[in-house]
């Protein structure tokens, strides 16, 4: 206990020192540069042969600096707590990047983008969302991501893939449609100013009791599901398989038999780890008759998620979902351990995971506080022509153009002849 208190206490001294060297570039004009001394930033490690040289070993992981092997995989946990989500954690969210380009979000749970947001990825490359089931926990931030991304120039709509229910009602497919109801009032004043298109959003429902049925198969990927035990029918767990490499996410679940099959063989294995009982009536002001079903009736024990990794074998385990901190962590830590010996990892946002056939590497990502949006290829279409219009005229005429237009007048005709957009000039249709 003593030596992982001392470990842990040495890891955060270390991020943050190399927090600070980051930001110092930043500050400089030169983000992602370590004290602006390389080019690709570093974290100090490893022999020094040279006083003016750079660190060979990198352990932390600065976003945008690290170009992926084709036969790679990294994994960023971008949300590992619990429902009240809070500063340090957000709510479940784990992102998948590969090494051929393409990019998944496996569950995107309450304030999860703002770390999505952190690692300054494309919103362009951003589109493809895999719900393991409907808590808000685990699909809260669709909103955030929709619009966020929406009004930062993604140029295309959102595909979410997600299970089916009991009922119709339950299901994936009836989610998204009424989310796109409830925000409708978003969405159509969004599609008027902006463009329709990004806006859109694309649903793949599945049948939640189909087991290790292939769900997605694009660009040498397969992603599989099979039944999760959680709260009721409709959750499932996944597996997505790249290039040899397998990444299983579990979900929410109770141990099951489907897991227990087809989770093995995997070289990263990401799987709910609960507080127990008395972590939840004294630390989450659950009454005890709620505490004890939540940790182990329709969730994983910390021993039960040891001897579920005993069985299923990965090369690296992950334990996620609860609140990491130092009431919880090493209470947690010890459960595992009394039924499991293998690597794992007590997960807390912005983790990061570097699979390869060779080895799996655990590191902390460094990000910015206030990230900007990063461009990519891909250029957003612009308002489409013939929508009905949002204002009426009643609104229209309470605008004090008289007073704001002449004095931004010179701001916005540059603006237009720097960008040639002299045929969208939006003035000509506000006018009274």
């Amino acid at each position: 206990m003593k030596r992982r208190t001392q470990v842990l206490a040495g890891l955060m001294s270390v991020t943050l020192v190399v927090t600070l060297a980051y930001v110092a570039g930043w500050l400089s004009g030169q983000a992602g540069q370590a004290l602006n001394s390389v080019s690709e930033a570093q974290a100090a490690g490893g022999k020094v042969a040279d006083p003016t040289g750079t660190a060979p070993d990198r352990y932390v992981y600065y976003p945008g600096t690290e170009r992926l092997a084709e036969e790679e995989i990294r994994v960023i946990a971008c949300g590992t707590g619990m429902p009240s989500a809070r500063i340090s954690q957000a709510s479940a969210c784990f992102v998948m990047e590969l090494g051929n380009g393409d990019k998944f979000i496996f569950d995107l749970g309450s304030g999860s983008m703002r770390n999505i947001n952190s690692l300054m990825i494309p919103s362009e490359y951003l589109t493809k969302i895999f719900l393991s089931h409907l808590h808000t926990d685990h699909w809260g931030d669709l909103s955030n991501l929709w619009a966020g991304g929406w009004t930062a120039g993604r140029p295309g709509p959102l595909e979410v893939w997600g299970p089916s229910g009991m009922t119709p009602e339950m299901g994936t497919k009836y989610a998204v449609e009424h989310f796109l109801k409830a925000f409708n009032w978003d969405y159509v004043t969004r599609a008027f100013m902006i463009t329709p298109v990004a806006g859109e959003i694309t649903v793949h429902e599945f049948d939640y009791k189909a087991v290790n049925e292939i769900v997605y198969q694009e660009n040498g990927v397969t992603i599989r599901s099979w039944p999760a035990i959680h709260a009721g029918d409709g959750p499932v767990s996944f597996s997505l398989e790249y290039k040899g490499l397998k990444v299983v996410f579990g979900g929410d679940t109770y141990p099951n038999t489907w897991f227990l099959k087809y989770a093995k063989n995997a070289d990263l294995v990401i799987h709910e780890a609960f507080m127990t009982p008395q972590m939840f009536v004294d630390l989450y002001n659950q009454p005890p008759q709620l505490a004890w079903r939540a940790c182990c009736a329709f969730h994983t024990s910390p021993q039960a998620f040891g001897k579920v990794m005993s069985v299923v074998k990965p090369r690296h385990a992950v334990a996620y979902h609860f609140f990491n901190e130092e009431a919880t962590r090493y209470g947690i830590y010890e459960g595992i351990r009394e039924t499991y010996r293998g690597p794992v990892s007590m997960a807390t946002d912005l983790m990061v995971w570097n699979i390869t056939k060779e080895k799996v590497t655990e590191r902390m990502a460094v990000v910015p506080k206030s990230g900007w949006e990063v461009a990519g290829t891909a250029v957003q279409p612009p308002p489409e022509k013939g929508r009905p219009p949002v204002y009426s005229k009643y609104i229209l005429e309470g605008r004090w153009d008289e007073g704001v237009q002449p004095v931004q007048k010179k701001l916005l005709d540059d603006f237009m002849e720097k960008y040639n957009l002299q045929d969208q000039d939006w003035r000509k249709q506000m006018k009274k």
